[in-house]
């Protein structure tokens, strides 16, 4: 077993900017990266995200916030291609009948905590109606969670409609802030601070290159399963380096979650959709997730290779002007690839959560301390 040396209490951690796993030296797989390294390589898909932090005295600390994933302008009047999968059930996905029974994903994607799903849920309605303007349709929105309490005064309800809104406004293409931010601000990973990580992965065929983007809200996993790459992180950092963050008695270590959002711009139908999304499970597994009793370890894949497709939009009038409507899917002999790509993108969006998160605190002093990057590197064997 390697050893990191010396414990947590002797380092110094200086603030500079949230750095990445690759600037560590750990690269994940062998295919190659988006232009930004994040889910927002896929084509016209953007995120948006609101951290909300607060510590007054005699109020409890506030960290957790929301971060919203809107595959293309357009989504909110023409879907795209779906599916889902459940490593375990201990959490809370809206709309995904919706997604399992037609194939479609109709909304934006939100992620928060798990006690403000119901007006997350609510503002990205009143949003898809502003969108649309008023009409007879309905709304399912797709927003999950995770729990941030031992973080953040999650009874509180601090996430607000506004929150959710300016999330949406201000919504960009390009590098995607990581760590302790938006959703993922009060979150844990594997005993160390967690949040939102994200990575890509691209590819060349026949007909173009397609792009496999990732982005995770983790707040799953025990320090002693944590691996990186097959290395033993968790057993090298053990607690009598870096302290896990005390839990009460009647929090089970290796609760809490994570959320995956698996995004691409291969055609791909439902059903193929819904086999990537199994596949990030194994990235998870890979990381040294067992989907715990009570962690919900929800997935959620889309593709946006069949739009711009004109017939395939919701008519409100129901008409059928085409009753055949063309769409494309790839041969099955790149589903492999594919799954490839997933497996590899979602284990590095893991790790950049860890290694950009920052150390927070949160009710009654419980400290969840961000991994050291150094230590990090040495248990890694990574070369100076």
């Amino acid at each position: 077993m390697c050893d990191v040396g010396h414990s947590f209490n002797m380092l110094k951690r200086i603030a500079v900017k949230p750095i990445r796993a690759r600037e560590l030296g750990i690269v994940i797989g062998e295919h190659p990266t988006g232009e930004h390294n994040s889910i927002t390589d896929v084509p016209g898909l953007k995120v948006g995200q609101v951290t909300i932090q607060r510590d007054e005295p005699g109020a409890s600390p506030v960290n957790t916030g929301v971060t919203v994933i809107v595959p293309y302008d357009q989504i909110w009047n023409e879907p795209v291609f779906a599916g889902a999968h459940r490593l375990n059930g201990s959490g809370e996905m809206t709309g995904l009948e919706w997604i399992r029974e037609s194939g479609e994903l109709t909304s934006a994607i939100a992620l928060t905590n798990t006690h403000s799903v119901g007006v997350v849920r609510d503002a990205m309605v009143r949003a898809q109606v502003e969108a649309r303007g008023e009409g007879l349709y309905w709304s399912l929105p797709v927003v999950a969670e995770t729990y941030d309490g031992l973080l953040s005064d999650i009874n509180g309800h601090h996430v607000t409609a506004k929150h959710v809104a300016e999330a949406l406004a201000g919504a960009t293409t390009g590098p995607v802030q990581e760590g302790a931010v938006g959703g993922g601000t009060g979150m844990i990973c594997h005993d160390f601070k967690g949040g939102i990580g994200t990575s890509s992965r691209t590819m060349d065929t026949t007909q173009g290159s397609y792009t496999v983007g990732i982005l995770v809200q983790s707040n799953y996993g025990r320090r002693e399963r944590l691996r990186i790459n097959g290395v033993p992180v968790g057993e090298r950092i053990g607690a009598e380096i870096i302290p896990v963050p005390e839990h009460s008695q009647r929090f089970e270590r290796g609760s809490g979650s994570i959320v995956v959002v698996v995004a691409t711009d291969a055609p791909l139908l439902p059903h193929q959709c819904t086999r990537l999304a199994q596949r990030a499970a194994l990235a998870i597994g890979r990381m040294g997730g067992t989907g715990e009793q009570y962690s919900g370890d929800l997935i959620i894949a889309f593709s946006t290779g069949n739009r711009n497709i004109p017939p395939y939009a919701w008519d409100e009038n129901h008409r059928v002007d085409e009753p055949e409507i063309p769409v494309r899917m790839v041969a099955p002999q790149l589903m492999t690839r594919l799954f490839d790509l997933t497996v590899e993108a979602t284990e590095e969006a893991i790790v950049n959560c860890l290694v950009a998160a920052e150390t927070t605190v949160g009710p009654h002093g419980v400290t969840a301390h961000a991994i050291d990057h150094a230590l990090l590197r040495k248990a890694m064997n990574v070369d100076t």
